[in-house]
C-alpha cells in the first residue's frame, strides 16, 4: 500500500489527493488519469475478498494501469522513462486498507458496479472514513444524481461526475448537481478536472447526460440502417470516421446547427420525417420556433449560438484550419495536383 511516494508526487503546491471508489475499469482510467497529472492516487477495493484474491486483483489492475501508460508512451504521449514515476503516485488499498487511504482524500470518485445496495453501502463505508469536507462523486451512468443525493452524509458535497471510457484519455466528463449540491462543490471539481487537462461540461440531472444520449440516437440508428440494408456495417463505420465523425470532432453540434443554418436542419427534418414515414425524423418545436423568429444561425447573426460582433470570416478561416489539421492527422491532406 503506497501512493504519491516518489519525490515529485508533492511539488510546492498541494495536489488533491484522489480515491477511485472502485477498482473497476472506470476506477483505473481515473486513476491513470490523476496519477499522470501529478496527484497521489489510491485505487481503492471496497469489496471483501479473501487476502489472496485482493493481491490478485491489485496486481492486474496496476499491471492495467502500466500497460495502458506504456501504450501511450509508445504513441508519444511522453517519455517511457517517465512511467515508474507516475506508477509511483498510485496505491492499491484493499478494504481492511481503505480507513487510511479514505482518511487521506480530499477528492472521492464512486465506481462501484451500478447497484443501488452496492451504492448505499459504498457511500456508508466512505462516510465512516472520510473527512466531512471532502468530495464525493459518483460517475455512474445509469442513476441520477437526485436519486442518489440521498445515500451521501454531506449531500451539499456531493454530485456526478461522468467519465467517458478510456477515462484516462477521453477529456469530457459531464458534470451534473442535485438541488442541495453548493455551488463551490461543483466549481472546485469543475477547475480540479480542468487542472489536469480534462474539459467539463454542467448538465441538468436527466437520463443519459448529454452523450450518452446523443450517442444512443446514433448507435440504434446505425443498427437499423444494417437492418434494413441502407448499407453495411464496414461502410457505415467508414462515413462515420471520415464524415459524421471528423466533422463534429471539429465542431460542435450545435455549432454545425448555426454554421450551416436551422433552416437546412428544418427542411432535412420535414423531408426524413416524410419519406421516412417516421417521425422521430421530425424537429423539435425549438426549431421551428427558430425558423419563424429568423433565428438560423450564422447568416442571421443568431441562433442558438450568438454572432454579433463576431468576425465570420476569421472564424470561418479558424473552421477551416482546423478541419484541415485533422485532414492531415488522418493522412488525407494532399497538395492539389499541378500539371
Amino acid at each position: 500500500m503506497s501512493a504519491g511516494t516518489s519525490s515529485d508526487a508533492m511539488p510546492e503546491a498541494r495536489r488533491e489527493t484522489i480515491v477511485a471508489l472502485g477498482a473497476g475499469r472506470m476506477g483505473r482510467g481515473i486513476a491513470t488519469a490523476f496519477a499522470y497529472a501529478g496527484h497521489p492516487v489510491w485505487l481503492l477495493d471496497v469489496k471483501e475478498r479473501p487476502a489472496a484474491q485482493a493481491e490478485a486483483l491489485r496486481r492486474e489492475a496496476l499491471a492495467e494501469i502500466d500497460a495502458s501508460l506504456a501504450a501511450m508512451a509508445e504513441w508519444g504521449a511522453f517519455d517511457d522513462a517517465q512511467r515508474p514515476t507516475v506508477m509511483q503516485r498510485i496505491g492499491f488499498a484493499a478494504r481492511h486498507e481503505a480507513p487510511a487511504a479514505l482518511a487521506r482524500a480530499d477528492v472521492i470518485f464512486e465506481g462501484v458496479p451500478e447497484v443501488f445496495e452496492a451504492k448505499r453501502e459504498a457511500y456508508a463505508f466512505a462516510a465512516a472514513h472520510a473527512r466531512p469536507e471532502t468530495l464525493l462523486a459518483s460517475t455512474t451512468s445509469t442513476f441520477l444524481v437526485s436519486e442518489l443525493a440521498a445515500l451521501a452524509a454531506h449531500p451539499e458535497r456531493f454530485l456526478n461526475a461522468h467519465w467517458l471510457n478510456p477515462a484516462h484519455v477521453v477529456p469530457l466528463v459531464e458534470l451534473s448537481a442535485h438541488a442541495g449540491t453548493a455551488p463551490e462543490a461543483l466549481l472546485a471539481l469543475e477547475r480540479l478536472l480542468e487542472r489536469i487537462g480534462k474539459v467539463p461540461v454542467r448538465c441538468a440531472a436527466a437520463p443519459g447526460y448529454i452523450v450518452p444520449r446523443l450517442q444512443s440516437l446514433i448507435m440504434n440508428e446505425a443498427a437499423r440502417m444494417i437492418e434494413q440494408g441502407v448499407a453495411s456495417a464496414e461502410q457505415i463505420d467508414r462515413a462515420t470516421r471520415y464524415g459524421l465523425g471528423f466533422r463534429f470532432a471539429n465542431m460542435g453540434v450545435v455549432e454545425f446547427i448555426d454554421f450551416g443554418g436551422n433552416d437546412i436542419l428544418y427542411y432535412a427534418s420535414r423531408y426524413l420525417a416524410q419519406s421516412l414515414g417516421d417521425q422521430r425524423y421530425a424537429s423539435p418545436p425549438i426549431v421551428d420556433r427558430h425558423m419563424r423568429e429568423g433565428r438560423n444561425g450564422l447568416r442571421d447573426g443568431k441562433g442558438f449560438h450568438e454572432f454579433a460582433g463576431v468576425d465570420v470570416a476569421a472564424y470561418r478561416k479558424e473552421t477551416l484550419g482546423r478541419m484541415l489539421a485533422m485532414l492531415r492527422h488522418v493522412g488525407l491532406l494532399r497538395a492539389p495536383r499541378i500539371d
